[in-house]
């Protein structure tokens, strides 16, 4: 088991600045299947790739000063691929949070899912309901899985549990703004991603994060998934820095 960082030490990166590290950073982990074939291996090899980087940028975020990182690891439309990939992927999914919960433990890292668990299967669920509650009381890096998750079926549950709580006389309409909104979402307790990054190139949301992301600084990056790395995530950052964010404002003259 290793303990990644002296909490008590600042870590400094080569051109960031350490002062504006996102608070929050989402990452669209994209581009297994893609390279895996490239390589001529079977697309497993690839999910299993990307176990490795997500492990990588999970430490690496923790060493920034990254309070909240949130990865989309199984959507709901990711139901569609076939049933041996899907197998393959929960295997993954359960694995991976099987194996490093000691470590995440260890390192003060809570663990929390967005998404629907129902359809889960029921060894995988099991799995990430331990490793939520055992890590429930950590105070370090939120490490928010995105599992079973789609972005529209969240929103409108948030909707249907609105309408309920109106029906049910516990608010009123005019009650609703968008604060009290985001308090039905998962995300619920979470600042906003500062910091969206996808991976592979593709230049679309795949249903993630719609409300969320409403002012996030979004980067596209070409490497695929399992070629993430610190350079990559580093880099993405330091696109960030670069960026003037203005919240539908303006650019501030100087006088």
């Amino acid at each position: 088991m290793n303990i990644w960082r002296n909490k008590n030490k600042k870590v400094k990166y080569k051109g960031l600045d350490m002062t504006r590290i996102p608070k929050h950073l989402a990452v669209i982990m994209d581009g297994n299947g893609r390279w895996a074939q490239k390589r001529g291996m079977p697309r497993s090899m690839g999910h299993r790739a990307g176990v490795e980087a997500l492990r990588n940028i999970v430490r690496l975020s923790d060493s920034l000063g990254i309070q909240y990182l949130t990865v989309y690891a199984f959507s709901t439309e990711n139901w569609k691929r076939p049933r041996s990939e899907i197998g393959i992927l929960m295997s993954l999914l359960k694995e991976y949070v099987i194996k490093e919960l000691d470590e995440l433990h260890a390192n003060n890292v809570k663990i929390q899912v967005l998404g629907d668990m129902t359809n889960i299967p029921e060894d995988v669920r099991a799995a990430y309901v331990i490793a939520c509650e055992r890590t429930k009381d950590n105070k370090g890096l939120v490490l928010n899985v995105a599992l079973n998750y789609g972005s529209r079926a969240e929103i409108t549950q948030a909707v249907q549990k609105i309408a309920r709580d109106v029906l049910q006389g516990s608010i009123n309409c005019e009650d609703i703004t968008e604060d009290l909104f985001e308090q039905y979402l998962y995300t619920r307790g979470c600042p906003e991603p500062e910091l969206l990054v996808r991976t592979s190139g593709e230049m679309r949301l795949s249903n993630f994060l719609l409300w969320q992301v409403a002012y996030s600084e979004i980067v596209v990056v070409k490497e695929l998934w399992p070629d993430f790395n610190e350079k990559s995530l580093l880099e993405a950052i330091r696109i960030f820095q670069n960026r003037e964010r203005r919240f539908g404002g303006i650019k501030k003259v100087e006088e």
